[in-house]
């Protein structure tokens, strides 16, 4: 294993600072692809195929500055628990099968751990990607790390459960310090996918240009939350204080609780392993997806809990659903639930240079809703979006606003997945740093909800809720049409 992991490190490093002819700008958009044929000719491959008689490779390169020094992201990087939290949108589980070698202490150089993940797009439509992977850790210069994943075969019958259809190749990123305490990444992707496992027709555009889960993807995504753990850490005030968030202690609690929000919500929306999707007929012809999670965790209502999911297609941009749901004004067009009463945002965070990178309470106009608020955090890249919220009660911002440990605040997460649907819009270039992936055209939206169905953890799914829950997301969905004029899309 150590053969193989120092063998890819090179290959990473060759694979990164090497421009043509391995490298060739797409001409759809703008980024690099590699010429597979060259690559052949330059690394050999030994028992590092997919047992599968047809196959498809994607590959793809992108590089940009993150707010984060090199041995923060290190740490990150070789520790399991934390990559999934850096990653929450794109990471559906990762877990630690074992450590190697723990490398130097001070630089981790010389870090080996073999590793299990999930890889996600936020819909129940798109299976996960499983992966057992060598991740190595290799210093190459003062202030130079190499972070290199391969993958390698693991027993089929272990508790895990991995099924091979997806391989990563020598993949990885580059890691340099720079002066002003943040690192330039250079991250390279290689994968070979099992090509009779087709995406569903929604998200074919899009899983089969190697976009949703690309290089640009990771990029943009570790920039967002660089930012945000950035802005966590910074001791002033949030940018727009109206009354309630009174401390730096307060902001941190709510930044928290903001975060396993969105967390909880991306965990949910999926089609992890944990989940068993039912599927019910429904007011589009992807129909509403349904499944039950037991939960004991303080952070949530104990009992049982019903998570029900839809995906569609807008022909509008992701950048005009994301306005639409993010701004408070609008709420009453698409949220049945606040029974056409307007919402005021009370409390307003900014966390990423981006403005649409936020976290907000919102409180409704109407005297019955004095006693409960929305708790609200929209995140917003090239890459996609989401908008998560969930109510919260006045005791429950009062331990908030107090500055105390929000980790046993219940919540209960529903919102949206807003992706660019992958489609060429007039073959324009896409830019890492602001252009949806692909220069996409439309958008692909995963409506979500989580309802606490009962108390009692041996509860059943019963007709009444089904009915309930299918109701409330055709309606959504329909509602959301009428916002942006596509009613008959």
């Amino acid at each position: 294993m150590v053969e193989m992991a120092t063998g890819a490190v090179e290959v990473v490093l060759r694979l990164v600072q090497t421009g043509e002819p391995l490298w060739v700008k797409s001409g759809s958009d703008g980024r690099d692809r590699l010429q597979l044929e060259i690559y052949e000719r330059m690394f050999q491959r030994s028992g590092q195929h997919l047992r599968f008689p047809h196959t498809r490779t994607e590959t793809s390169r992108d590089s940009a500055p993150v707010a984060m020094n090199a041995t923060t992201l290190i740490d990150m990087f070789m520790d399991a628990s934390k990559w999934a939290e850096l990653f929450p949108t794109i990471v559906a589980k990762a877990t630690t099968i074992e450590v190697l070698a723990a490398g130097m202490p001070s630089s981790r150089s010389g870090s080996l751990v073999l590793m299990y993940e999930e890889l996600q797009v936020l819909s129940p439509l798109v299976p996960t990607r499983e992966f057992c992977f060598l991740r190595c850790c290799q210093q190459i210069e003062s202030g130079m790390w190499v972070v290199a994943d391969i993958s390698v075969d693991y027993p089929r019958d272990n508790q895990l459960g991995v099924s091979p259809r997806s391989r990563r190749l020598p993949s990885g990123c580059l890691i340099e310090e720079t002066p002003d305490g943040y690192s330039k990444i250079t991250w390279v992707e290689h994968m070979e996918i099992e090509a009779n496992d087709q995406p569903h027709v929604l998200f074919k555009d899009l899983i089969n240009s190697g976009t949703a889960f690309g290089a640009q993807r990771w990029i943009t995504t570790l920039r967002r939350m660089c930012e945000r753990i950035a802005c966590l850490n910074v001791a002033g005030l949030p940018a727009r204080d109206l009354g309630v968030v009174s401390s730096p202690d307060a902001k941190r609690s709510m930044m928290k609780l903001a975060q396993r929000m969105v967390n909880n919500f991306c965990a949910n929306v999926g089609a992890s392993s944990d989940h068993k999707w039912m599927n019910l007929s429904g007011s589009n012809d992807v129909g509403v997806r349904v499944a039950l999670q037991k939960s004991s965790d303080a952070g949530q209502p104990s009992g049982v809990v019903l998570c029900a999911a839809t995906s569609i297609w807008l022909p509008v941009s992701a950048d005009r659903v994301f306005s639409l749901f993010k701004d408070e004004r609008t709420r009453t067009q698409w949220h049945i639930l606040s029974n056409g009463n307007t919402l005021q945002e009370v409390a307003h965070i900014t966390n990423g240079s981006h403005l649409g990178n936020s976290i907000s309470l919102l409180r409704g106009l109407s005297s019955s809703q004095n006693t409960m608020l929305l708790l609200q955090e929209c995140c917003t890249d090239a890459s996609g979006s989401v908008v998560v919220y969930s109510p919260i009660d006045l005791p429950a911002i009062n331990i908030v606003m107090s500055g105390e440990d929000p980790s046993f605040v219940p919540l209960l997460p529903s919102g949206f997945a807003i992706l660019p649907d992958g489609r060429s819009a007039g073959g324009q270039g896409a830019s890492s740093s602001s252009t949806p992936m692909g220069g996409s055209s439309g958008s692909l939206v995963t409506v979500a909800y989580q309802i606490h169905m009962s108390s009692l953890p041996s509860a059943k799914l019963n007709m009444e809720s089904l009915v309930t829950v299918n109701h409330l997301i055709g309606t959504t969905v329909q509602q959301i049409k009428v916002a942006l004029n596509c009613a008959n899309d």
